[in-house]
């Protein structure tokens, strides 16, 4: 039976990339239905709304542009570089490690 060392760490590696790579879409995909006037009414919209300001609930409204759409591209845009960066860096410590 052939074990490779770190496999475990590599897999989780992997599952944490795919996560932040999740929770990144969904914040640009708000960020663009905000950006194209989507219909809110919609319940796609909504949701993809609801789940982008949880996920950026930290960073919401954190600068004070005059336009609404540079909040909203600040705003999401840091939580979204944000998840990025730390997911892929945690997933690649785990991967070497």
């Amino acid at each position: 039976m052939s074990y490779r060392r770190g496999s475990g760490s590599s897999t989780a590696g992997r599952a944490i990339a795919v996560i932040a790579d999740v929770m990144a879409f969904i914040i640009i995909l708000w960020i663009l239905m905000y950006l194209f006037d989507a219909n809110r009414g919609n319940e796609l919209v909504q949701f993809v709304q609801d789940s982008a300001r949880w996920l950026a609930g930290w960073s919401y409204d954190l600068f004070t542009f005059d336009k609404a759409w540079a909040r909203v591209v600040a705003g999401y845009g840091l939580a979204a570089a944000v998840y990025l960066f730390v997911g892929h860096a945690v997933a690649g410590r785990l991967r070497h490690s």
